[in-house]
Order: structure tokens, then sequence, then C-alpha cells
């Protein structure tokens, strides 16, 4: 079947839209089209053997307490079925009962196909259309489909049914980016996952697997399983998917259960909290979660998982900042790899789209850059691919994907690609909510950036080793150390001289532990006195403050707490200043203090050396506080310095541009 047939029978679904105008907005034609077209689908799919699930039913109507299920099942041939007697047209040739027929043959499905009816709201839409006039004509226009499986294989369907999708999420702009992944990110997505695999996907009997945990419509599912297939007509390939939506669930089940898949593979629920299939591993993991999303509705079982579980559960690395879960969604992918064999068989592939977020936020002992360094340590993170920004109908941002993988070909172990495709890209004729560029796939004209950025990144290690290489610059290796870094903590002296001003007497009367004395008022006045005195040293500083003290018949209070209060008050910070000891140490100025970045595996000390004691002799590393971290910085590794224009240059082009207002100026006032 050609694509003009597509077109043509999702032509014929989209035309009811042309009954619904008026009473139904325009973001909502498809809450109706959808599962209209599901129910035309299963209807037809079932055709062939009603009869036969016709006699089971009369086979077991008298027995009671039986669950027939199975035997309707094997009679329909199908992962679902329907036991009523009517049909589409039978119900569009009683207009009297038209809503009532339609109530009783939607129940009359197994409870699988029901519940996908149901998460449309297809029972509140009956009603709505009933009161509106218009079921009638709306049945009316479905049973003149034609989507017999002997005319519209799956998977043409399939293609008719995302396209109702498609113009479903260009209806609703507001959602379109929850419901569409944009066909060539989801394309191009595939292929960095799948192409290594490429040959060994073409041998007889191949079976795999393929996870989408924010399956959305399921998008990416149905590419996924259109490429392996692609390479082998013969594969078998298992698509699961899980979606908290119900809508965009509903809209995936029914794609499956249209192109013949079993709908049960797709779970409805937060992957987070309620994560579906148990155990099971996956031969590839793909998604497009949220950006941004935060995770607070599940606090409590994540948490409860990251505590309790350890290695056993799925967030053992760390937990991002609540604001947003995207790390979560990788550990989640990471638990469902399929382990490595001894003979170097199994192992999964992942591929994610991220925001930026991910590749650096959170400074070392963080919650993401402990996930960060968990993979790399683990030697998971096999590349990185930067794209274009305005690529997705619900965010301009800039993104990214990360391609993960626990069974690295020998050459890549160690090693992380990152592919800079941030201007492969062509501006759309039209804009789509935020969407205004997209990723070319060598059709209508465009340039094929898709097969492009593939073959550029399965030639990653050649591309960055031969600076004759034509993309040699969009391309970059790295060993999995050299995101890590040591975060150490530069210490530097406390340096004070002591004095007493009008603000240090306030400045006493205001602190806690001088409040508590039983004549605090008469302990400041005191010291009225040695207002205009100052010292280097502290041991003169207290000892004339003592002496103040005691010579106004008052006691000078014992302990740490008071003398280091009257210290903070009458000491004043000075580069000259009397270093401060504790225990014979210095004592470090948390004023002072700062932190740097030591690249993992150097020597921190001779850092010191190096960079710190040339501007600060007296600096020193706070050993106790050093932190290992990991950061991913995409964009410093490709930026390209680009020189200030000339001062004449930019000069010459002022007094041109000055010269063409005075024109237009002279010729407004003429």
């Amino acid at each position: 079947m050609n694509s003009s047939k597509h077109t043509e029978l999702a032509n014929h679904a989209w035309s009811v839209a042309d009954l619904l105008r008026g009473d139904y907005k325009q973001s909502d034609y498809g809450r109706v089209i959808l599962p209209f077209t599901v129910l035309r689908r299963l209807e037809c799919v079932l055709e062939p053997t009603r009869e036969k699930v016709a006699q089971v039913v009369e086979q077991f109507k008298d027995v009671e307490d039986f669950n027939a299920d199975d035997f309707l099942r094997r009679a329909s041939g199908f992962s679902f079925y329907n036991t009523s007697a009517l049909t589409l047209k039978k119900i569009a040739a009683d207009p009297q009962n038209v809503a009532e027929n339609l109530r009783l043959y939607v129940a009359a499905f197994s409870d699988n196909a029901r519940e996908v009816l149901e998460k449309y709201e297809f029972g509140r839409n009956i009603k709505r259309l009933d009161d509106a006039g218009l079921l009638y004509q709306v049945i009316g226009k479905f049973t003149d489909l034609d989507l017999h499986p002997d005319n519209v294989p799956n998977h043409n369907m399939g293609y008719v049914f995302e396209e109702l999708i498609r113009r479903f999420a260009e209806q609703s702009n507001e959602t379109a980016g929850e419901h569409f992944t944009p066909r060539e990110v989801i394309k191009l997505m595939v292929n960095l996952l799948i192409a290594p695999d490429g040959d060994a996907l073409t041998l007889p009997g191949t079976v795999r697997t393929v996870m989408d945990p924010a399956c959305g419509t399921g998008g990416m599912l149905s590419a996924a399983q259109d490429h392996i297939t692609d390479l082998n007509p013969d594969a078998q390939v298992e698509v699961y998917g899980q979606e908290l939506n119900p809508e965009s669930w509903a809209i995936c089940r029914s794609d499956l259960m249209i192109k013949g898949q079993d709908p049960d593979h797709i779970a409805a629920g937060n992957s987070f909290s309620d994560p579906a299939f148990g155990r099971k591993k996956f031969d590839y993991l793909l998604a497009n979660p949220p950006f941004g999303v935060e995770w607070k509705k599940v606090k409590e079982e994540v948490e409860y998982e990251h505590k309790n579980l350890g290695e056993a559960g799925r967030f053992s690395a760390g937990l991002p900042r609540i604001n947003d879960g995207s790390l979560l969604f990788l550990q989640h992918m990471i638990s469902m790899m399929k382990p490595v064999d001894v003979n170097g068989g199994g192992g999964s592939r992942i591929a994610i789209v991220f925001n930026g977020s991910p590749l650096f936020t959170g400074a070392a002992g963080s919650g993401e850059s402990e996930i960060r360094r968990w993979i790399l340590e683990n030697d998971w993170l096999e590349g990185i691919v930067a794209l274009p920004d305005q690529l997705f109908y619900n965010t301009g941002i800039s993104t990214y994907f990360w391609i993960l993988t626990n069974r690295k070909a020998a050459d890549y172990k160690g090693k992380v690609v990152l592919l800079d495709a941030r201007d492969q890209w062509v501006k759309m004729r039209k804009s789509l909510g935020d969407k205004r560029k997209e990723v070319g796939d060598g059709t209508s004209g465009k340039p094929n950036h898709i097969a492009e950025i593939t073959r550029l990144y399965g030639e990653a290690l050649y591309a960055a080793q031969d600076e004759n290489h034509p993309l040699h610059g969009k391309v970059k290796v790295f060993d999995n150390e050299a995101f890590g870094y040591q975060r150490i903590t530069v210490e530097r002296p406390l340096k004070l001289r002591f004095e007493v001003t009008e603000e240090t007497l306030a400045g006493l009367a205001a602190a806690k532990p001088v409040q508590k004395l039983p004549e605090s008022e008469k302990f400041v006045e005191a010291l009225r006195p040695l207002v205009g005195s100052s010292w280097a040293k502290k041991q003169d500083a207290f000892v004339a403050l003592k002496d103040a003290v005691v010579a106004a018949g008052l006691m000078w209070p014992a302990g740490a707490p008071f003398a280091k209060a009257v210290r903070e008050v009458v000491g004043v910070r000075d580069p000259e200043g009397e270093v401060q000891l504790i225990k014979g140490e210095p004592e470090p100025d948390t004023e002072l203090r700062d932190y740097e970045n030591v690249p993992l595996g150097e020597d921190v000390e001779e850092y010191l050396k190096r960079e710190v004691h040339p501007h600060v002799p007296d600096a020193w590393i706070d050993h106790t506080k050093t932190k290992v971290g990991y950061e991913i910085p995409f964009t410093r590794h490709f930026y390209v310095y680009e020189p200030p224009r000339p001062l004449a240059e930019i000069d010459a082009e002022l007094k041109a541009l000055e010269a063409e207002i005075q024109g237009l100026l002279g010729e407004v006032t003429e």
C-alpha cells in the first residue's frame, strides 16, 4: 500500500471533523476520531472469526461461573474478541436506539479492548454525540471506512493511525509535546540505537524486545519495530511500554492492537512508583521523558527504594533534585538491561532524550554527579549527540541523545563519543508550536542529516583521530576518566587584628553569650573606656578586656563559647593580622575558603603548588572535604573562539547606518 492510500484512509476518518465542527473544539476532534477508528479496525479484524466466537458464546451460555476467556481468544484468533451479534452497520440501521446499541456493542468486547475505549472516555462521548444528534452520522461515516486486514495490513494500518495521531497532536498544540515526538527525531534516535547491531539483526530466527518507560502514544516503539523488520522482515519484535497519561496510554495500546501486537504489553501507571513487567529485561530501551518534571508525587516510594533496597533497587546510585526526574528515568532503564553472559552475548542498548541539565547539574557529591559517576565508572555511556534547538513541539531548548550500553565494542571500551549535530537542520516551512527546525531525512529535496549523523556516529573513532576527515571537528572521543574531577577545598588562615569601637560595644551587647550574663549591661559598659584601643595579638587584646572587666568589679566568664563570641566581635580581618590557631594549627578563614576542580588522577598537592601558591602561598587543602564529581561539559569541548570584529569595521558600519538614517529623515522632512 502506498503513502497516498494511507493519506486517503486518514482523510476519510478525519472528515468526521466536518460533522463535529461547532459542537466540539478543534483540539477535541481526535477524542472522537481516534476511538472510532480503533473500534472500526477491531471490528474489521474480528469479522472473519465472528461465527466461531458466536459458537463459543452459544456453547458456554448455560455454564455458570465459567471463564470462557481463553476459548474466546482462541476462537477470535487474537488477544481480544467481541461476543455481540451487533456491528456498526447494524447499529446505524436502527437510528432510534443507536446510543444504547453502541454501548452494548462496546460492553461486549474483551476487557483489554474495552479498557482502551474507556480511557478515551468513549461512554461520555457517546452521550455527547447523541445529545448533539451527531452519533448516527458519525457511525455512518465509519461504516464506510474499509479497514479490513486484507486491504490494510497491520503495518500499513499503523501508518494510518500514526497520521491521525499526528493530526490530533497538531490540533492541540498545548499538549503536542506530550503526545508526539517529531518523526525525524525518532528515526535518528532509533538509527543510533540499533545501527551497530545491523548485521546481527539480519540473522534467521531473530527475536528482540523493545521497551519505552515513557511511551506516550508509542511512536518510538513503532519506529524501533519498523527499523528492525526493515532489516529482517522475518524478525520477531515484541514491544513494551508504560505511560502515565491515560489518553496517551489508550492511543499507544490502540496502536498495538491495530498492528496485531499484544496490548497487555503497554502498561498504565507511573514508572517510578509502579514499574510494570516485574524484573523483565529488554534488548533495546528508548525514551523521551518529560524535561524538568518534578517527582514530588512519588518522593516517598523513590526515597524508600533508594535507602532500603540498595543495589537490589533501581536508584542506588543517587537521587537528583526533586524538580527534575530525568536521571531517575535513566536509572530505571539501566535496571532493565539484560546482563552480558560469559561469552559476550546478551546485553542491551539504551537511547534517551535529555535537555542540557543532566550533563552538568549538581556539584561533586550531589545526586546528579553520583549518578553520572556510577554510569561512567561502569563504562555504560557510549555517546552523547547534541541536537539542534527548536526541534520539539513544546520547547525550543537544546536537546541531547544519550546512548548507553553494557556491551560496548572493544574499541569503545572505556571511551565516550561526543558528537555535535547542532547545525544539522533545515528550517520548516511552517512552525508547529515551538518547533521551527527539523532534521532532514533526504525526502522532498531535503539533505539527509539522519544518514549523515548516523554514519558519523559509526565512524566516531576514525573521524576524531583523522584531522583530514571532513567532519573531524564535529566529533570528539574521551576516556571515561576525562569527565571526572576532584573537588578540593582550599583553605587560607584566619588573620585578625583586634579593636574596640562603638560598633564593637553594640555587637557585644547583641551577642547571646553576653546577654546571658547576670549583669550584661554593666559588662559592656566596663569596656567603654577601651573604645579606640587596638591590639595586634589576641592575647594582648583579651588581657586588656579582662582587666577592664575586673576593674569594674565583675567576673570574666569562662568557657570557649563566650571567648569565641567576644573574638568574633572585637576581631577584624586583616591580611597583615595575626594568624589564629586551633590546637597549634592555622584556623581556616571561612570567608576566604575556595574550591577548585582538579582533573581526576592529577596530584592535588602538585596542582596547589602550580595553580594556587603563586597567588596565595599560605593556602592549603583540607583533604577531609575532597569529593569526586563527574560532569560532561559538552559545549566547552566544542567551543570555537571567534575574535571580536575590528573597531574600524564596526565604526564604518555605524557611519553607514547613520548616513542611511539621515537620508531617510531627509525624505520625511521633504
